[in-house]
């Protein structure tokens, strides 16, 4: 038997199985970074535990794991804070005091004391029934969420491109760093929540959880129960937003 030649090089992979993310994501993941949001600002969807709510409420319970608070109001208006409570903290602070008693509000709010984040379902598959009817009545949807990010910003999405451009002219008054968010924060999807309303638009306000820290003595369910002075006047300026057509 001939002896064996030399040991042969591995053939590397070719390069479409060495790069296994999709240039859509990587480019999200750009985007993020570029405004400072750091890793985990991907697609939520990716993220998720639960792909609807009718998989979460199967498997959770409504009352100890979570609840949805959801009353009608008395314009054309509805303020939303799908993923409240200690999901993304502060957002549901933020819509009920917006919202008031004048306009229609929706909070779905996780109540664990840890694992929050497990509730989270994105925006373009958040069916809830008691939503239905909300936006069914709903010219003007304002949708608030939280992002992260150390740095206190306000980034901007939606269809209502009117909407759009008083929040960013309104928080700017109130001295809020606001930018466009990125791709896979931009709220664009017909089929994502704040678009669902009767104008087939709405806007969406990511706060990073820099902006939503200044809001609060701190964001554990304690420290939101504390609101700062900067708590008004952010609520001020999203309302005067939201009002604008009035």
């Amino acid at each position: 038997m001939p002896p064996p030649g030399p040991a042969r090089a591995p053939t590397p992979p070719p390069p479409s199985r060495r790069r296994r993310a999709p240039a859509a994501a990587a480019a999200c993941v750009g985007l993020a970074a570029g405004l400072g949001l750091g890793p985990g600002a991907g697609p939520a969807a990716a993220r998720d535990r639960f792909g609807s709510i009718a998989e979460l409420a199967a498997a959770t319970r409504e009352g100890v794991d979570w609840r949805v608070e959801a009353r009608p109001g008395r314009t054309d208006a509805l303020v939303l804070a799908p993923h409240g409570g200690g999901i993304e903290p502060g957002t549901s602070e933020l819509a009920r005091a917006v919202a008031g008693e004048r306009h229609a509000l929706y909070l779905f709010e996780g109540l664990r004391g840890d694992g929050n984040g497990e509730l989270h379902v994105t925006s373009t598959r958040f069916e809830e029934p008691r939503l239905t009817p909300l936006l069914a009545q709903a010219a003007r949807v304002l949708a608030l969420h939280g992002c992260v990010g150390d740095e206190p910003a306000a980034l901007l999405g939606g269809r209502d491109e009117a909407l759009v451009a008083r929040l960013g002219r309104s928080l700017r008054r109130a001295g809020v760093e606001v930018r466009p968010a990125p791709a896979d924060l931009g709220g664009e999807s017909p089929r994502n929540v704040c678009n669902r309303g009767r104008s087939g638009r709405g806007a969406q306000v990511e706060l990073t959880r820099g902006l939503r820290a200044s809001l609060f003595a701190g964001l554990g369910a304690a420290g939101r129960a504390r609101p700062t002075p900067r708590f008004a006047e952010v609520v001020a300026a999203l309302r005067a937003a939201l009002e604008g057509g009035d």
